[in-house]
C-alpha cells in the first residue's frame, strides 16, 4: 500500500494532518546529513522532537536547524513514543537498541531500555535485511514495537521533505508512523512484514547501480564507434533503452543539464553510498543463494570505484573509471565526450 504526503492542511482550512503528530514526543537518533533535516522537518511540522548524536559537529548542525538537542540518547528517549534512528551500518543500529558495548550514550542497556513500554521504534538507516530483522525481534522482546522505514532521496530529498519511505511491519504499527513519515517524505511505501522495507531498498539499488553500469558502457562503446553522446541519448531516451540512470542522472555531460555529470560528478548519490548499498545487496544475495551475477558484478565494480577518489563522487561518475580502464585495454578511439 503506497501514499502521498498529505497537505498541511485539509479542504476546509483546518490542520487536521497536522494535529495528528502535534506535539508528539519523538526522540531522534543520528543528526548526520540526513537524519539532522529530517528531524528538522518534524519540529517544523509541530512535533516535540528530542535529538542526540556523538558527534559534536552533528549536534551542532542540526540545533541550528531548529531542533531540540537532549544531553544523551537515554534522555531523548525518555518519555518519547516514538523513536527513530538514522545510523550508517546495521552494527550501530544493533548496538545502539541493546546498548551493550555500544558506547552510545544511552546507558549499558541501550535505546530499548531507556524507552518505556510500547515505544514505537522507527529505523530509518539503510542496513541488511538480516539486521533489520535482528533490530525487530530485540524491541519486541524488550516490549516494544518496531519497524524499518529506509529512504530514498538523498541530503536534498531530506531537506525538502520529499523523502520516499519504504517501510517494513505491522500494519496498525505502520498506521501509527504513517503521519510523521509524510512530515518528512512525499511517499510512503508499506511493503510488508518485519524487514521488507528493508528488501524493497536493497532491491531498488540494486536496479539502480546496474544500470547505471549498463548506461555508461554503452555510451562509452558508442563513443569508440564513433557516436555521439547526444545522438546515443536521443536514441535510448525514447526507445527500449529509457531509464532513469539514462533520463535523470545521465553519466555524460549535456543531455540532460540536471545531472552531476555537468558539475564534474558533485554528489547526488555518492558513490561510497551506492557501494555501501550493492554490498548489502551481496550480502543478500549469498544469505538467499539467488543467483544475480550482474547484481554482485555491480557491488565489485562500485567496491573498486569507491575505494579510491571515486568515493566522493556521484555514482554516474563510474563512466570515467569505465573510459580509462577502456583506454588502458587499448581502445584507440576512446574519447570524453563522443565524436562531434
Amino acid at each position: 500500500m503506497t501514499s502521498e504526503r498529505a497537505s498541511d492542511t485539509s479542504d476546509d482550512g483546518s490542520d487536521a494532518p497536522r494535529a495528528l503528530i502535534a506535539g508528539r514526543g519523538v526522540a531522534f537518533i543520528g543528526l548526520g546529513h540526513m537524519g539532522a533535516p529530517m528531524a528538522a522537518n518534524l519540529a517544523r511540522a509541530g512535533v516535540d522532537v528530542r535529538g542526540f548524536d556523538l558527534s559534536e559537529e552533528a549536534v551542532a548542525h542540526a540545533r541550528e536547524a531548529g531542533v531540540p538537542i537532549a544531553d544523551s540518547a537515554a534522555a531523548a528517549v525518555a518519555g518519547a513514543s516514538v523513536v527513530i534512528t538514522m545510523l550508517p551500518v546495521g552494527r550501530h543500529v544493533i548496538s545502539a537498541y541493546a546498548g551493550v558495548g555500544s558506547g552510545d550514550g544511552s546507558g549499558d542497556g541501550g535505546l530499548l531500555a531507556a524507552a518505556a513500554p510500547g515505544t514505537l521504534f522507527v529505523d530509518c538507516s539503510t542496513i541488511a535485511v538480516d539486521d533489520a530483522r535482528r533490530a525487530h525481534e530485540l524491541a519486541l522482546a524488550a516490549g516494544h514495537r518496531s519497524i524499518d522505514a529506509p529512504v530514498s532521496g538523498g541530503v536534498v530529498g531530506a531537506e525538502a521533505a520529499t523523502l520516499a519511505f519504504m517501510v517494513g511491519g505491522d500494519d496498525a504499527d505502520v498506521a501509527e508512523a504513517r503521519p510523521l513519515l509524510e512530515a518528512m517524505g512525499r511517499r510512503v511505501v508499506h511493503c510488508g512484514g518485519p524487514g521488507l522495507g528493508q528488501a524493497a531498498k536493497v532491491c531498488n539499488n540494486m536496479i539502480l547501480g546496474v544500470s547505471m553500469i549498463a548506461v555508461s558502457e554503452a555510451f562509452v562503446l558508442g563513443e569508440q564507434l564513433g557516436l555521439s553522446n547526444d545522438a546515443l541519448f536521443e536514441v535510448a531516451a525514447n526507445a527500449s533503452g529509457q531509464c532513469w540512470a539514462l533520463t535523470t542522472n545521465c553519466p555524460v555531460p549535456g543531455p540532460v543539464p540536471a545531472s552531476p555529470a555537468n558539475r564534474d560528478y558533485a554528489p547526488g548519490f555518492a558513490s561510497a553510498l551506492m557501494a555501501k548499498d550493492l554490498g548489502l545487496a551481496a550480502q543478500a544475495i549469498a544469505s538467499t543463494g539467488v543467483h544475480a551475477e550482474a547484481g554482485s558484478l555491480a557491488a565489485e565494480i562500485y567496491a573498486r570505484f569507491a575505494e579510491g577518489d571515486g568515493a566522493m563522487r556521484d555514482f554516474s561518475a563510474i563512466i570515467t573509471d569505465i573510459r580509462e580502464r577502456s583506454a588502458r585495454a587499448g581502445g584507440s578511439h576512446a574519447t570524453d565526450g563522443g565524436a562531434a
